[in-house]
């Protein structure tokens, strides 16, 4: 094949993606409103299930080699390959979700289908981005279409102040991150993954142009994570962004993260580990603490999760701080179980919110064993895994990170990270209380479709199997990914 068709080639998950976009773009323009949500669903399903199988028939075609196209700007490696089919389940997941929420809400419309593929799309280009400008293509692809989905609502002023916090620090940090870049460019002479890592590693390394782009870099992604003191944003855009949406950054978006941090700091940056390691200590030490302590003291069940969320990035930067593969593996590893775990969550908060009522406070879940013990029973299982108790998946995604950081000397970091850890566990544990042993201030019926009902079912059934079977599962596929690509 010629170098143009084998661009092509590796490249082609996303022109699917994008031509399916095009697609679902003019069904939309003219078809008639009657059934439109429902067929909008089934072809946004139909297109991620295409996408996702060309990933994997592509990622068993190429095995264990990393092959690059367009001017080595584009990557396709296996960490890409299990990070794309992870986040296309999610988007998945969340639309299957969101239906009945949506619809009942006059928000399941064409514009809300194709901001979120526009959103896939550029999360699948931040995870197979070699290059700093590909890199940002792929955030502000995902970036310009969050904010305009946080924003959905335009009846809810809520919603509208959210959406216009998001915009205005998110444009702050992709400033940052940009100059960032540039420095490291002004440093290497480069934007190319691997020249700057060969630049840094062979004969750059110490240079405080490097050194001074790379702090900008790491404020620009922390800000992206929602870690500390970068976390100002994560508490009201998760309660005033439509619950779908919250769910979206909660989940797949984080996955997201992951891969264009590991392209940045593992890929690019490797050598200058002893720079941002210390850097990541930091944030991730603020994140633990600020997260789980003012967690707290939330009475908003959206709230609290977003304090949550900024905990849990914390345990994510520790995987990566290792600097080691088994490190990265186990940050892997851990955003996966988390997404899962976030699906699962909000899911239920769709599940439970009606015409003309949201159930984002703690009280609405009080009894709610009473209600629906199936339905109590899938938010136990959120909540324990949250928690990192044994055998959800959510325990094993926290081993593999403290042993990973135990294995390279942050003996102290490990203690600290399990005594936040205890403390966490008082706000999850806290819902399953007023789930089983408070009445209930709510009597109304729970009314879900048989496909939503269906789906959070494997979802939890997933989280109690992968934490039966971590290693022998998605922990060793993790491994293995990591080990390929870098």
């Amino acid at each position: 094949m010629t170098f143009p068709e084998v661009n092509m080639m590796l490249a082609l998950p996303e022109l699917v993606l994008l031509g399916g976009i095009f697609v679902v773009m003019i069904y939309d323009l003219f078809s008639a409103k009657q059934d439109r949500a429902t067929n909008l669903l089934l072809m946004t399903i139909v297109l991620l299930f295409i996408v996702a199988g060309l990933v994997g028939a592509q990622a068993w075609v190429l095995g264990d080699l990393a092959r690059f196209a367009f001017a080595n700007m584009f990557v396709a490696d296996q960490m890409a390959a299990v990070l794309k089919v992870s986040l296309l389940i999610s988007v998945g997941v969340l639309m299957v979700y969101s239906r009945d929420y949506l619809v009942i809400r006059k928000l399941f419309t064409g514009e809300f289908v194709l901001l979120m593929l526009f959103a896939t799309l550029g999360m699948m280009v931040m995870v197979s981005a070699n290059h700093f400008v590909l890199l940002y293509l792929g955030l502000e692809i995902l970036a310009l279409s969050t904010y305009t989905m946080v924003a959905l609502n335009r009846d809810s002023a809520v919603s509208t102040e959210a959406a216009m916090k998001y915009f205005i620090l998110g444009a702050l940090a992709s400033g940052l991150l940009l100059y960032g870049m540039s420095m490291i460019y002004g440093g290497t002479g480069s934007l190319d993954v691997a020249t700057i890592a060969k630049t840094i590693e062979f004969s750059r390394a110490n240079d405080p142009l490097i050194t001074f782009g790379l702090v900008f870099v790491v404020a620009g992604l922390a800000f992206k994570l929602g870690a500390v003191p970068f976390h100002m944003w994560v508490p009201d855009v998760y309660e005033g962004a439509p619950t779908p949406i919250t769910l979206f950054i909660a989940s797949a978006s984080k996955i997201a993260a992951f891969g264009f941090m590991i392209r940045i700091l593992a890929d690019a940056l490797g050598g200058g580990s002893s720079d941002w390691q210390g850097m990541l200590v930091i944030l991730a030490v603020a994140s633990l603490a600020v997260g789980n302590i003012i967690a707290i003291a939330q009475t908003n069940l959206k709230r609290m999760l977003a304090y949550s969320t900024i905990s849990h990035m914390g345990f994510l930067l520790l995987g990566i701080l290792a600097g080691t593969n088994s490190g990265y593996a186990a940050s892997m590893f851990y955003i996966i179980s988390y997404a899962l775990m976030s699906l699962g969550a909000f899911g239920i908060i769709m599940l439970l919110s009606r015409e003309g009522f949201e159930a984002e406070n703690l009280d609405d879940l009080k009894g709610l064993n009473e209600r629906s013990p199936w339905v109590a029973f899938l938010m136990l299982v959120m909540m324990f895994s949250m928690a990192g108790i044994p055998p959800f998946v959510g325990f094993f995604a926290k081993l593999s990170v403290l042993e990973a950081v135990l294995n390279v000397g942050y003996t102290w970091l490990v203690v600290y990270a399990v005594l936040m850890s205890v403390i966490g566990a008082f706000y999850y544990l806290r819902v399953v209380k007023l789930m089983y042993f408070d009445a209930p201030l709510d009597n109304s019926p729970i009314v879900a479709g048989q496909a939503m009902r269906a789906v959070l079912g494997v979802n939890a059934f997933t989280v109690l199997l992968l934490g039966l079977l971590p290693g022998a599962g998605l922990m060793g596929l993790c491994l293995s990914a990591i080990q390929r690509s870098l």
